[in-house]
């Protein structure tokens, strides 16, 4: 073999050796679920209640029917982030994506939760948090068999474009959106919020593969829910983690193709009211 080709060789394997150590390097952990946590802190919300979700998800994290949905996957561990957000410009990452496989994982992210108060913002972009959450998938350093976005609020997506363009969008890349709708006002309606949020996330903001919500009615069923959801998202349908979870109320409802609700709902209010008070 002539000195051209040895030396033709050898650089052959470097660059070959390179583009493993390069390959290996990039290769993201592997996990059953990636999560994204999105949660409304838009105005509508008083500080009790905000920190009413917090308290929520930090001992839904920690309990012991979700950390054994979580060793029961193939992995045996998911990748968490949880994001607070308002309107379009208001997405905030509490905590960073972080793997949870036991109990010392989960109680790591409720420390990160507790370490600063949540805050506040106007408006309400369900469509700018889906966008959000889907794009923190293209940092995540995991490669998750699933990926779910998991959004709770209590009101209708009243800037931005509107909510079923988000979601449609989102669903488009393999992502499934599961919904919290927090009707915790009772039967009162405001100007900004909807009576039958339920139907709004049903029809206009949950989709993708095993897309489904659970309503909240009052503040006391927010921590059984959040910890339900998180057993469902973790576990699958064909898992007995579902049937226990399912078996609880408030009821899971799926997703369904035929809207029966306006999903520009909460933008036509916005507009309705600051007509109204524009030509008082």
């Amino acid at each position: 073999m002539s000195a051209a080709s040895v030396s033709s060789l050898f650089v052959g394997v470097a660059s070959a050796l390179a583009l493993g150590l390069i390959a290996a390097a990039n290769a993201a952990e592997p996990v059953d679920v990636e999560l994204v946590l999105a949660v409304d802190v838009s105005l509508s919300m008083s500080p009790e209640e905000l920190e009413i979700q917090r308290h929520g998800y930090a001992a839904a994290l920690t309990d012991e029917a979700v950390l054994r949905a979580i060793a029961d996957g193939r992995y045996g561990k998911i990748a968490v982030t949880y994001v607070e957000w308002a309107g379009t410009m208001s997405q905030y990452v509490i905590v960073p994506w972080t793997v949870i496989a036991n109990r010392a994982d989960a109680e790591g992210v409720v420390s990160q939760l507790s370490a600063r108060p949540p805050n506040s913002a106007r408006r309400t972009s369900i469509s700018a948090a889906l966008q959000f959450g889907a794009d923190l998938f293209a940092e995540s350093p995991f490669q998750g068999d699933k990926r779910v976005i998991d959004i709770s609020g209590d009101g209708p997506n009243n800037q931005g474009a509107p909510a079923p363009f988000a979601r449609d969008a989102v669903v488009k890349q393999g992502i499934t959106i599961n919904g919290l709708p927090l009707m915790t006002s009772g039967l009162a309606e405001s100007p900004y919020d909807l009576r039958d949020l339920d139907r709004y996330y049903h029809d206009c903001v949950i989709g993708g593969p095993g897309a489904f919500m659970i309503p909240v009615n009052g503040w006391e069923q927010f921590p059984e829910a959040v910890r339900r959801k998180l057993v469902l998202e973790l576990a699958g349908p064909a898992s007995p983690h579902w049937a226990a979870a399912e078996a609880v109320q408030p009821p899971v409802v799926l997703a369904q193709a035929t809207p029966t609700v306006d999903c520009l709902a909460g933008e036509k209010r916005w507009r309705d009211r600051n007509y109204l008070l524009d030509n008082r």
